[in-house]
């Protein structure tokens, strides 16, 4: 793994039953790059997600990322060793403020086992947690509860719930994933900005995103990557064209 590598796939690849989801996926996601992975419905993105993450076990292959292989690592291991990852289905807790939600993932990243104290006790905690909700655009919605929040508010809360993990590598799938034009536009600004000090690799449908995010651009069709590149190489390919782009208009 080189020092401009953020994360090392190694022929990963993951079976259920007869079906080959991931088929031997080799890569090196680039370092202080915004990596994107895209491909139709299907193509093994967020099975891939999930096995970087621990959640399903590959069934061969190595994953690395800081010198360590991953594979055979639980979820909260692969946590500790510096990935966090968002959900295309958000996870919040709707009963409590914007702010408590951070705050007890700072919380729990830093092993403060409290039961009885008032989660706003912690000093240093709320610090944090107020970086975060500054950094990810939420300090208007400080006191709301997540309940309320707009379906992109609801993202970028999800978002600072990662960040709340102190990650080196974070993972986005589908980040902007139902939201209109206004919150898809904050979105992207913000994992812009994210980007500068976190390696990030998003998965995402939504072409236009990508071509405006990504400097690094994977295509998976059927479990496998087609093509890697910059965004001209991809747009370019006659490949992605007909598995996934679809032909290019004419002038």
């Amino acid at each position: 793994m080189s020092a401009g590598t953020a994360l090392s796939l190694s022929g990963v690849t993951k079976h259920f039953g007869g079906l080959t989801a991931v088929d031997g996926v080799t890569i090196d996601l680039k370092s202080r790059k915004l990596n994107a992975v895209i491909g139709p419905n299907g193509a093994g993105k967020t099975t891939l997600f999930n096995l970087i993450c621990g959640e399903i076990p590959a069934d061969d292959g190595r994953i690395v990322f800081n010198g360590r292989n991953l594979v055979g690592l639980k979820p909260h291991q692969i946590v500790r060793h510096g990935i966090s990852r968002t959900l295309q289905i958000k996870s919040v807790f709707g009963g409590m403020s914007v702010a408590d939600n951070v705050r007890i993932a700072v919380l729990t990243n830093r092993r403060i086992m409290a039961p009885f104290s008032p989660v706003q006790s912690f000093r240093g905690v709320t610090a944090r947690a107020n970086e975060i909700i500054e950094e990810v655009g939420l300090a208007v919605h400080y006191d709301d509860l997540a309940s309320t929040l707009s379906y992109g508010d609801v993202a970028l809360l999800e978002l600072a719930l990662a960040l709340a993990a102190e990650p080196r590598l974070l993972l986005l799938d589908e980040p902007v994933c139902g939201m209109g034009p206004e919150e898809t536009e904050r979105t992207v600004a913000t994992i812009k900005e994210i980007s500068r000090r976190i390696d990030v690799v998003l998965i995402e449908h939504d072409m236009e995103v990508v071509f405006d995010i990504a400097d690094f651009i994977v295509v998976m069709a059927q479990g496998a990557i087609l093509a890697t590149g910059t965004v001209a190489d991809i747009t370019a390919d006659p490949q992605v064209q007909e598995a996934y782009l679809g032909p290019p208009e004419d002038d």
